[in-house]
């Protein structure tokens, strides 16, 4: 790392502030375009995914998925019990997040030790950076890729170790007996699951009015459904917190009442943009009304300075390959500015790890938008599902009137990372509905299921439209 010198200027072409998965990926690019670049972060601990996001919460539903399939083996006529020991599973789980965290200070640590500095930093103009360490930065371009922080309302402060975050949950020595998880979201979901399917009593709060971040009420309600059998949801309240003994006592009001005490709280309640203490308007940036820099997408410059933003730290499109993509577009704009370039960003692909899995891609309209269609499909009866006893969750496709291109979906389903990414796909394809349809579906597999979604579509394309017009009918339905 680069030694403190209080009255040192740093020159480069391109400053990156922040080494999560966007800094690193804009770092890499805009080396390989020819520019000298900084790397600066406080703490160069490795990123999101690594070691509070992605990666720990799939080893601890990879456990919880072993455990359950153990308990339900008796539908399968299968006599068996789970004894789970809950310090085995963190100390499995920490010991290969430890490992993906490592793996990622190795990348950091190939770079010269001059080109990477320990410190924070804030702006002192459009180019210029001046860091806690006393040094400054000067930078023909700067990518803020500060990622975000975690939130947690002031109702939960004084709780001390009891409260949870993602920052702290996979840190704790075993599970707790029971825990109350607020936030249904992605993050509070697969959580809230894995931990009850590993033996923890879970009850979930949220003050909105679906789960998972589903935009589709019949989606949403139909997971909440599914996942209500394992734990208890309480959607459209507010929740109070304070301490019990050792545990917590936890009371809400709203669409429901009452009152429980757990050991634990995990707070899931978002994660804002890690833009406190950048001093933004020192740079000349616009900012919304939620203090994010204002940018364009399809470059991640933000107005018209030498300032770019990708990751998290845009609360865009939070997920890591698009933090990925991101930096990519920020890395190579960055270090040929003022020369930018606009990139077509990638139809938008998000995926929730519960049981179900649920997933939301590409365009999801209203249903009553007259330029798309949508046909949907139950798993109840599904062939494969049944016979694997997982039976359950829906889909719904939404494609272009015009022309009959697949626009979007959304659904909780069985295996449903891998329907969302084929259908994905499909839209980068651009391709038609009839076209899908005429694809090899083999039996018995969970694609089948889609068929009947994809027939419905095809009729709703064949239909006149509502003024009279017939010009919507596509060949081949």
């Amino acid at each position: 790392m680069t030694d403190p010198h209080d009255d040192a200027t740093l020159t480069c072409d391109v400053a990156i502030i922040g080494a999560g998965t966007a800094g690193l990926v804009a770092q890499r690019n805009a080396q390989k375009a020819g520019a000298s670049t900084l790397l600066i972060d406080p703490e160069f601990r490795g990123t999101t995914c690594a070691a509070v996001g992605c990666m720990p919460s799939k080893l601890l539903i990879a456990a919880a998925d072993a455990a359950h399939r153990v308990v339900h083996a008796g539908q399968m006529g299968i006599d068996a019990s789970a004894q789970v020991d809950g310090a085995a599973v963190m100390a499995r789980l920490r010991h290969h997040r430890d490992r993906f965290v490592d793996a990622t200070k190795r990348r950091i640590e190939k770079l010269p030790a001059d080109a990477r500095i320990r410190a924070r930093a804030r702006f002192t103009g459009p180019g210029t950076l001046k860091l806690d360490n006393g040094q400054r930065v000067n930078a023909r371009a700067i990518v803020i890729a500060t990622g975000a922080v975690r939130a947690v309302p002031d109702t939960f402060s004084g709780l001390g170790d009891r409260l949870l975050t993602n920052e702290s949950v996979f840190e704790i020595e075993t599970l707790p007996t029971s825990l109350g998880v607020v936030g249904a979201g992605p993050l509070g979901l697969e959580l809230a699951q894995a931990m009850a399917r590993l033996g923890v009593d879970v009850t979930v709060f949220d003050r909105g009015s679906s789960v998972a971040a589903l935009q589709l009420n019949d989606v949403s309600k139909r997971l909440q459904d599914i996942l209500s059998k394992e734990f208890p949801i309480h959607l459209g309240v507010d929740v109070a917190a304070e301490p019990a003994g050792d545990g917590v006592k936890l009371s809400w009001q709203g669409t429901s009442s009452g009152k429980i005490e757990v050991s634990r709280v995990l707070v899931a309640a978002g994660r804002p943009p890690n833009l406190k203490d950048l001093d933004l308007l020192a740079a000349g940036l616009a900012l919304d009304d939620h203090g994010t820099p204002v940018f364009d997408a399809a470059t991640m410059q933000c107005g018209d300075v030498p300032v770019f933003i990708a990751g998290d730290a845009n609360h865009d499109r939070p997920l890591l390959h698009e933090a990925a993509d991101e930096g990519t577009i920020a890395g190579r704009n960055a270090a040929s500015w003022p020369d930018v370039a606009h990139s077509r960003r990638k139809t938008p692909l998000s995926i929730v790890f519960t049981r179900p899995i649920a997933a939301s891609l590409g365009t999801v309209p209203d249903h009553d938008d007259d330029g798309y269609v949508s046909g949907s499909a139950s798993f109840k009866d599904q062939g494969r599902a049944v016979t694997e006893g997982r039976n359950h969750g829906c889909v719904r496709l939404f494609a272009h009137r015009d022309g009959g291109q697949l626009a979007g979906a959304e659904m909780c389903l069985p295996d449903a990372e891998h329907l969302a990414h084929l259908l994905c796909w499909a839209i980068e394809a651009e391709m038609t509905v009839p076209r899908l349809l005429e694809m090899p579906f083999y039996h018995p597999t969970l694609e089948e299921g889609l068929k009947p979604a994809l027939r419905e579509l095809c009729e709703r394309l064949r239909e006149p439209r509502p003024w009279g017009r017939d010009d919507g009918y596509i060949p081949g339905c």
